[in-house]
């Protein structure tokens, strides 16, 4: 619960922020640079004049945003796969499986950095990279659910009656695989958000101006020590968000796993 009400803070936050804050997340003013906290200016100003506190509730806009569409792309990919594999075996499975140890032999945020690299600097090849590190992880979720469900008895009563194997999957394997599908989905979007923070960092996320956490966080790096107001605020966002979603995973784990509950 308390993972939830950080994250139900930080989504407010970041879509009320026409409503909470006057000020132009990207328009500068050089006649503000690097001022300190403000009744006007409630975080300081950063190297450009522009106001924290503003470009923080934007920037959570771009970071939470990428953080779901990228675990998205993992669900979209990850668990047909992973079910195939899983359902089927045989050929597919080991072609399947080969194709995620591949993508698990780089840890997660280089496989992403590989990615930009190839694909150039940009939101939606952020948001693609991102979302093709986390294939991977639901494919073998998926496929170890799967293996153990296609061995009950419901699915040989469906075999018995003639039920065809797409309508196996989607009405009686996948329902009840899902669980630790969502619970991996709400860990991995802490990571996401973690990794495109990662990028934005080095420079290879979103480009400045456009306000997003690790970018701005980026830019904090070389004012740390006279103005460290630039870099503590969007790593502190960064640390909240993500502990947030960490926590909504514990707790969903808990609770939808009957043997994780305390009796």
């Amino acid at each position: 619960m308390i993972g939830l009400a950080i994250l139900l803070v930080l989504v407010f936050l970041a879509v009320a922020a026409p409503l909470l804050t006057t000020h132009d997340p990207v328009q500068q003013h050089l006649s503000t640079v690097l001022r300190p906290p403000s009744l006007e200016y409630p975080l300081g100003t950063d190297y450009l004049g522009r106001d924290i506190l503003t470009r923080l509730f934007y920037g959570g806009r771009l970071s939470l945003a990428i953080g779901f569409l990228a675990v998205a792309i993992g669900l979209i990919f990850g668990v047909p796969l992973g079910a195939v594999s899983g359902y089927y075996g045989g050929w597919a499975d080991l072609i399947i499986q080969r194709i995620a140890d591949i993508l698990l032999s780089f840890p997660g945020f280089l496989l992403a950095l590989s990615l930009v690299s190839i694909l150039g600097i940009g939101l939606q090849n952020v948001i693609l990279s991102v979302g093709i590190s986390a294939i991977p992880s639901f494919i073998r979720l998926v496929r170890s659910s799967v293996l153990s469900i296609r061995e009950l008895t419901y699915i040989e009563a469906a075999h018995s009656v003639g039920t065809h194997d797409a309508a196996i999957i989607l009405r009686h394997v996948m329902p009840n695989a899902m669980t630790p599908v969502i619970v991996q989905a709400t860990l991995n979007l802490g990571t996401a958000i973690l990794t495109a923070a990662g990028l934005g960092f080095l420079g290879l996320g979103v480009q400045p101006p456009t306000p997003e956490w690790g970018t701005m966080l980026g830019e904090g790096r070389n004012y740390i020590f006279s103005n460290p107001n630039m870099a503590t605020f969007p790593g502190l966002a960064i640390f909240f968000a993500v502990l947030g979603f960490n926590l909504l995973g514990d707790g969903l784990r808990d609770a939808l796993d009957p043997r994780m509950k305390q009796f």
